[in-house]
């Protein structure tokens, strides 16, 4: 039987949605076809674990799946839709055992594609909709996917008879189970090619760049992972699509640091500032400056929290804050008139004035 998708990301049903948006990340890189060019293996691994983050990162799709009628509930993840449109109670049965889906015979499923995308500090922040351009088989239009010349020109697959399924005994734990399975001398389309179409040499796809608007929610993070379904290689008969992978890049900001939803930044000021305290105005990621009274006696390293001018993420309903790290500048190339003011200045001060220095020098 199939793991659950709870199994497959290595979390419990009861799990929190950080902890399996956690899980999913971990093994999303770990499993990345990138990162394992063509090993397969791993490229299905990769495939079943988005697979199943697509349903559990989901809380509508999670709850749905966690109900007894539903894959993951009282029959288990991944259990047999016995009686499912499309399919008999037998086929559904013996494909538990054989590893074919219901669309054995009925022509390959496109694959997945993966793509790396870099998007600026802004478009991740805010949101963006982007063409990508994406290298993908699709189907041969001179023979609509069939493969044939004028896409018309082919016989019945005597051996399975047109239906692109042939059966075959197997044993099973219950015992020799006649299934189906599709035929090798079609390739399960229950056609045989008179002559080859001479645009895609009877393969049925051409591979060709194809422009896609795709549109990056608001507070994506970097490394994330995203998945457009659909938008993967097309199968020869077009019957299912692979998905559309995305491992999402983030360009550096010259001064704005993410902390998840939150923005860090530091804001220098003058010691002058520091020691009267001032009203400065500190910049935000949309442009308009947000007016902050610093307090007197601010220390450098000092973080403060403006409220709401972090990042925004409309999906659960969040926005985060503005973290304002002072850190204070001491001019440079003084004059000696200037040396002698500050010197002066010094020495005006009392020693309870310097706490840190005090306690840090007390009884050395």
């Amino acid at each position: 039987m199939a793991k659950s998708y709870y199994d497959v990301l290595g979390v419990s049903k009861t799990a929190s949605d950080d902890e399996i948006k956690s899980a999913y990340r971990k093994l999303a890189k770990k499993y990345h076809p990138d990162l394992n060019p063509g090993d397969k293996a791993v490229a299905d691994l990769f495939k079943e674990v988005n697979e199943a983050y697509e349903v559990l990162g989901d809380p509508q799709k999670r709850a749905a799946y966690d109900r007894p009628s539903a894959g993951g509930g009282a029959g288990g993840a991944g259990g047999a839709d016995f009686g499912g449109a499309g399919g008999s109670f037998f086929d559904d049965f013996v494909n538990m055992f054989n590893g074919q889906g219901k669309e054995a015979g009925g022509g390959a499923s496109g694959g997945d594609i993966s793509m790396n995308v870099t998007l600026t500090f802004e478009e991740a922040a805010f949101g963006v909709a982007k063409d990508i351009s994406v290298n993908r088989f699709e189907p041969c239009s001179s023979c609509r996917g069939t493969g044939a010349k004028g896409g018309t020109q082919y016989v019945k697959c005597n051996n399975c008879g047109g239906t692109g399924k042939v059966r075959f005994a197997q044993e099973t734990p219950f015992g020799r189970v006649v299934s189906m399975k599709a035929c090798n001398v079609c390739g399960g389309t229950g056609r045989i090619i008179k002559e080859p179409c001479p645009s895609c040499s009877g393969r049925g796809l051409l591979r060709k760049n194809t422009t896609l608007r795709i549109t990056f929610p608001a507070g994506i993070e970097p490394n994330q992972i995203m998945t457009v379904p659909g938008e993967g290689e097309r199968s020869r008969n077009g019957t299912k699509s692979g998905n559309l992978v995305l491992m999402i890049n983030v360009m550096p900001h010259k001064f704005f640091k993410r902390k998840g939803l939150d923005l860090a930044v530091e804001v220098p000021i003058t010691f002058t500032q520091a020691l009267l305290g001032d009203k400065i105005y500190v910049p935000t990621l949309k442009g308009a400056k947000v007016a902050f009274p610093l307090p007197e006696g601010t220390q450098s390293g000092t973080t403060f929290k403006l409220k709401g001018h972090g990042i925004e993420n409309s999906k659960k309903g969040a926005v985060g804050d503005l973290l304002v790290t002072i850190d204070i500048e001491l001019p440079k190339n003084l004059t000696k008139d200037q040396k002698s003011k500050i010197k002066e200045l010094h020495e005006s001060f009392k020693t309870d004035q310097y706490e840190k220095s005090r306690e840090f020098f007390k009884g050395k």
